[in-house]
């Protein structure tokens, strides 16, 4: 009954549900006309040639690229750390620590980015790239610390111990056997961080300036003043970029120990 008739009609139903809009979103990107249409008589790349000529596509395409680099790379810094405290620390207070690093995913990111505007505003620094990438590293760093998490909760802990008892030091052991082995969560993390940065909407358009707007924001503002293919165009390079990476990715690495962050 579990793989019936029944059973692959619904997974081949939720897989047309959730991948027919991308498809339509490609499809409108290859339109010749000035409106959102599916073509049907000629395929064209006028609103690709558009993108790559709109100088404030590119240049916000830079500067997510780079906010989400950043902002990932520090929090698997801080997720590391935090991680290694949570999962083996004796502590008295260490579910109250993890509460805490995982508290924003409970906030919503409107109010996260009034609470940042309002902080920012207050200290000043409203309108800076560095504050952008902090108020990212808030909000991601709870992934990297989960996948962190998962890959130490299965860790056998006998292959340290045997290092160990070789006469190999604490630092010998975490570079040499801990890091590579717990290596795919972190990884995986990142990537997480990576994707949830680079597609922050809500809390970016509270925090970016004329000098620091992502690509989410700018298709947003452009959503508000226009509406053309040129943003589907846009839409479906992401998706093709993403689809490409993922690929590369599963070819090298194995997506399956990348998100599940497999020993």
């Amino acid at each position: 009954m579990k793989n019936g008739p029944l059973s692959l009609l619904f997974n081949t139903l939720v897989t047309i549900f959730i991948l027919a809009p991308l498809v339509i979103v490609c499809l409108v990107a290859f339109t010749p006309q000035d409106v959102l249409s599916i073509p049907t008589t000629s395929f064209s790349l006028r609103w690709f040639k558009a993108v790559f000529n709109e100088s404030g596509f590119i240049a916000a395409f830079q500067t997510s690229l780079w906010v989400a680099f950043a902002s990932a790379s520090i929090s698997a810094a801080l997720a590391l750390p935090a991680a290694f405290a949570i999962a083996r620390g004796q502590f008295r207070f260490r579910h109250v620590v993890n509460g805490l690093f995982l508290s924003p995913l409970m906030i919503p990111s409107l109010v996260m980015g009034v609470a940042l505007l309002r902080l920012f505003a207050m200290l000043g620094v409203r309108g800076s790239l560095l504050w952008l990438i902090l108020g990212h590293v808030i909000i991601v760093t709870p992934y990297v610390i989960r996948l962190v998490l998962g890959s130490l909760v299965g860790f056998d802990k006998s292959i340290e111990h045997a290092a160990e008892s070789l006469g190999a030091g604490k630092w010998t052991v975490f570079r040499r056997i801990t890091f590579p082995l717990i290596m795919p969560g972190i990884f995986g993390g990142w990537i997480l961080a990576f994707i949830n940065s680079f597609d922050e909407l809500t809390m970016s358009v509270f925090l970016t300036s004329p000098t620091t707007i992502t690509l989410p924001v700018k298709m947003y503002m452009y959503a508000t003043e226009s509406i053309n293919p040129m943003l589907s165009a846009v839409s479906a390079l992401i998706i093709v970029l993403t689809a490409v990476t993922m690929f590369v990715l599963d070819r090298v690495y194995g997506l399956d120990k990348i998100l599940i962050g497999k020993q």
